[in-house]
């Protein structure tokens, strides 16, 4: 019988694990990116009562930051489809690959809308009456005097949740998607060495996230020190 644990295993699986790092990031990549999109329209949505709008954005927003996000892709998997056949759109070609992106883009924004409204509300309102005085319109005021406040102010809540993000892909994998975790799954199914594959897994998921907390810090700082 060989051994339960062999830590040799460890050096053998990590660049067969670190193959699949760029799947990981090309969620967490779409899921920040497509969420801070959405998310915006969310938070302007709910800023400016928008009807009917507003309603759904609350909605949306407390539908998704109440329920797992494992729930919210198996919705996406198996209901996307559906909703869409209505309309007489076929997406069940899709990748797997797809649908987890859009659920994890969904899922983001629903927090970073949070943020996002939380920040633009932080602005104080004089400093739109000031640019509006000196002959700026509604939209240049946001994109030049709005936004740029807004997002210093939210920087550091986006940092933290660029960070979550990348540690909520782990559940990428109960779709099928080999990714990092995913990676680990299979090989554990053919070796039946699960632990050491887990293991690395661990130690990358630590050394990313290290890595982002240390470089949204230094922006931080850089920006602070402005």
């Amino acid at each position: 019988m060989g051994k339960l644990f062999d830590p040799a295993l460890i050096i053998e699986y990590a660049p067969l694990i670190l193959s699949r790092l760029p799947v990981t990031l090309l969620i967490v990549f779409w899921a920040i990116v497509g969420g801070s999109v959405l998310g915006t329209l969310l938070a302007l949505a709910r800023i400016h009562k928008v009807p009917f709008l507003n309603g759904a954005a609350v909605f949306f927003i407390s539908f998704v930051r109440g329920t797992p996000i494992l729930i919210q892709m198996f919705i996406v998997y198996y209901g996307l489809p559906l909703l869409l056949m209505y309309f007489g759109i076929n997406i069940t070609r899709w990748a797997k690959l797809n649908f987890v992106l859009v659920s994890y883009a969904l899922n983001n924004a629903a927090f970073l809308a949070e943020i996002i409204r939380s920040a633009i509300l932080s602005v104080p309102a004089s400093q739109s009456e000031a640019a509006w005085s000196v002959g700026l319109s509604a939209s240049q005021t946001f994109r030049r005097i709005i936004l740029p406040q807004a997002f210093r102010t939210a920087f550091p809540a986006f940092g933290a949740r660029v960070i979550n993000a990348m540690q909520d892909t782990a559940l990428a994998f109960t779709l099928g998607i080999l990714d990092i975790l995913g990676q680990a799954q299979a090989i554990g199914i053919r070796t039946y060495h699960t632990l050491e594959g887990y293991v690395v897994t661990a130690i990358i998921f630590i050394v990313a996230s290290l890595l982002m907390e240390h470089t949204f810090a230094f922006i931080e700082r850089r920006r602070l020190a402005r």
